[in-house]
């Protein structure tokens, strides 16, 4: 496990951090503090979760994921854990969270830290990310942009700045975050955050894997001038990139007990590129698991990749999967596929 800081913060994370959206849906409390307690053992500081969890977002179990964190927070030296969480944007059909939030304003932005501290059992959150813009925008599976959807954006992504802004001089929050954020939107709250002294945003967290490398086309160079890391989510694809779903399955397993996340990781391009890596993974002799954190953890701009687990057991493998180093044969298979078939699964 690598530990490197933030640069302009000093937020100390680990190289792997663990995102917790299945705790207190597919895993239970006890389940959920064995991992978080297997996760410290290994080195991770850095734990990943949101308002809105656990996932698929539902009215009877959202802020479990917190609550459960927080059980297990409060019996942890506060000072040597990165706790990261999420405020949701705009209701997207989330009507359960602060009644279903119309923007990124103050009151929203107060009344969910307040209630994620709560839950959190902590006085602070070391980074408060924006789960997803306030903006209509294509996200989680959609692609197509509309700018028949547009409003006074940069006057609201400035009310959002400066709500977060007063969250940090309250010391309720260190340092903030963007969360399924676009280049433009990551320059305009750098931008804001210049031109009206606010906090400047320290990370993005947006999906990335072999089936998504949407990142690399702009955010990536953005990350390298504007000295940003990725929090890199999703980085097997919901479990795609274990191989589990080319044979019949288990029928906890997330797509198959979810199938409404088809949109996203159910698309007709994704299974010949699923197998086309999976060969590469077995030429090489790796696990397909393997070939995919290993390479999302090679990447220049990742500050921390983030595994989600249904298991202890799952955990325990993916760790010793992501500390693998692809070698440059592999890296090169690995291209020759994805100019093949680029980004099946955005």
């Amino acid at each position: 496990m690598r530990i490197h800081h933030i640069p302009g913060t000093d937020l100390a994370i680990s190289d792997i951090g663990l995102g917790t959206m299945t705790f207190g849906e597919q895993t239970d409390k006890a389940s959920a503090h064995a991992q978080l307690d297997y996760a410290r053992e290994q080195g991770i500081t850095l734990f990943d979760m949101a308002e809105m969890y656990p996932v698929p977002g539902r009215a009877e179990t959202q802020g479990a994921t917190e609550e459960i964190v927080g059980s297990w927070l409060a019996r942890q030296p506060r000072d040597q854990v990165v706790i990261a969480t999420k405020v949701a944007g705009p209701s997207r059909g989330f009507t359960w969270i602060r009644g279903g939030p119309l923007a990124l304003d103050a009151a929203n932005i107060n009344a969910a830290i307040d209630a994620s501290l709560k839950r959190l059992r902590t006085d602070y959150v070391d980074l408060y990310q924006i789960h997803w813009p306030g903006r209509p925008l294509p996200l989680f599976g959609a692609t197509q942009y509309d700018p028949r959807t547009t409003g006074d954006e940069h006057a609201a992504i400035d009310r959002t700045l400066d709500a977060l802004g007063a969250l940090v001089r309250a010391g309720k929050v260190r340092y903030i975050g963007l969360s399924n954020e676009t280049p433009w939107g990551v320059m305009q709250f750098l931008r804001a955050a210049e031109r009206l002294n606010l906090p400047r945003v320290a990370t993005i967290q947006n999906a990335y894997n072999l089936l998504n490398r949407n990142f690399e086309s702009g955010l990536a160079e953005i990350c390298h001038r504007e000295q940003l890391g990725l929090l890199a989510y999703s980085p097997l694809a919901f479990g795609l990139l274990t191989g589990k779903y080319l044979a019949p399955s288990d029928p906890e397993a997330r797509l198959n007990r979810f199938p409404q996340f088809g949109e996203r990781y159910q698309k007709a391009a994704i299974r010949p590129a699923l197998e086309a890596y999976a060969h590469i993974a077995e030429t090489f002799g790796l696990p397909l698991a393997a070939l995919a954190l290993a390479f999302v953890r090679s990447r220049f701009f990742t500050a921390s990749t983030l595994i989600g687990a249904r298991t202890l057991a799952q955990l325990k493998d993916d760790l010793a999967y992501a500390a693998i180093v692809l070698s440059p044969e592999i890296l090169a298979a690995v291209e020759e596929i994805h100019l093949r078939s680029p980004n099946p699964a955005p």
